[in-house]
């Protein structure tokens, strides 16, 4: 993922955006954030506390652009106020935004669902992966343009297990389910000031988020086997859907769930040898 080279061109030349959930070089937030950088974006970072924002830094400093990053503890009100505040004081606008943050227990992203979800821990997967978009869509679209001065664009990022049982998924397939109904709600109240929010339902990946999922590796191995291109999910497929969904290229799409997963979401039944 490190060497991957995204096309350049001019495509998002002139916008500014925010990319929230960079965690490392193998983030699905990184790759989306090359690739919209590779066609002429400016970039704000998001990070959660001082661990990440050492991870993250060099990254944005690869870049070539100034460094623009911010605090950002999605579960805290205070902390959001903060960072959207300083993303007002350094641009006009914000022409898009990323949100590419999850999080549930270890625990109990493995066994039962029924057993091993607790009250806590169903309240954070929720606040956090599907909560912390409706408060950032909010705070965002205050300082998006108008609709006359074209609007702007926001994705989020989920998974099948959303729509479908996943071994050991559980309650972060529960709070995916929420983000995705959360898109459509945000979209249809957005859309009239021109702003487009969408999603993409991106095949595995060998991302932290996986590797924090027990059977992740059997999850990757099934997701190439089964999908009907016989092949991984790509990070060039994922950001290149996105740079379609927040550029102009997807200017009447909006409240969509994007399947970008090799076509693994339309399999029912797994070819079968006699």
């Amino acid at each position: 993922m490190a060497n991957t080279e995204f096309p350049t061109g001019a495509l998002m030349k002139g916008k500014r955006g925010m990319v929230m959930g960079v965690a490392n070089k193998n983030s699905i937030a990184w790759g989306i954030a090359r690739q919209l950088h590779a066609q002429g974006a400016k970039l704000a970072f998001s990070y959660q506390d001082e661990t990440l924002e050492k991870r993250v830094r060099p990254l944005v400093d690869s870049l070539g652009q100034e460094p623009f990053m911010v605090t950002a503890d999605v579960s805290s009100d205070k902390s959001m106020d903060a960072c959207f505040k300083a993303l007002e004081n350094r641009w006009d606008k914000l022409d898009f935004l990323v949100h590419a943050i999850a999080f549930a227990g270890k625990e109990e992203l493995q066994g039962s669902f029924t057993h091993n979800t607790t009250r806590p821990g169903f309240q954070r997967a929720m606040d956090i992966s599907a909560f912390s978009f409706v408060d950032a869509a909010r705070r965002a679209s205050a300082l998006m343009p108008s609709k006359e001065e074209g609007g702007g664009a926001m994705v989020s990022l989920t998974y099948l297990g959303s729509e479908r049982v996943v071994p050991n998924y559980n309650v972060m397939g529960v709070a995916k389910a929420a983000l995705e109904a959360s898109t459509r709600y945000i979209a249809r109240d957005l859309g009239p000031q021109g702003i487009r929010v969408n999603a993409i339902s991106a095949g595995p990946m060998r991302t932290l988020a996986m590797a924090g999922i027990s059977g992740g590796r059997t999850l990757m191995k099934t997701g190439k086997d089964w999908s009907m291109l016989k092949q991984d999910t790509t990070m060039e497929g994922i950001a290149g859907a996105a740079l379609y969904l927040l550029s102009d290229l997807g200017k009447s799409c909006t409240g969509e769930i994007l399947h970008v997963d090799a076509g693994f979401h339309a399999v029912a039944v797994p070819d079968i040898e006699d």
